[in-house]
């Protein structure tokens, strides 16, 4: 169940986000061969944020996973999403972190239980 978490200091209205979280999706699902019918993406925007002493375009992305990620995979997937935020919102790649977390199934719940 990959989970991506995007926070953004550019506004960000609906057309834009759906556009977004549905490139992500797409994306995350290919990078890390589970089925998209998995895939949670959510985009925040407009939130206050300094990269480098600068309010500059800027974002920063969380991604959780019960594997699928790692080292091999991990590059693909920041170039995947850089690109992205890039495109659509003017984010310089250089202007983006994101943070990868290998959960184990027993520490995510869903559907009433865990994995």
């Amino acid at each position: 169940m990959p989970q991506l978490s995007l926070t953004t200091n550019v506004p960000v209205d609906a057309v834009v986000a759906a556009d977004i979280i549905k490139d992500c999706s797409r994306a995350l699902a290919r990078i890390i061969g589970k089925p998209e019918s998995y895939v949670m993406v959510s985009i925040n925007g407009s939130v206050p944020m300094s990269f480098a002493a600068s309010e500059e375009p800027a974002a920063y992305g969380e991604l959780m996973s019960i594997g699928g990620i790692g080292p091999g995979v991990n590059g693909k997937l920041s170039a995947a999403l850089a690109e992205i935020l890039e495109t659509k919102l003017s984010v310089s790649k250089s202007r983006f972190y994101v943070k990868f977390d290998d959960v184990k199934g027993f520490n995510l719940g869903f559907n009433g239980s865990t994995f």
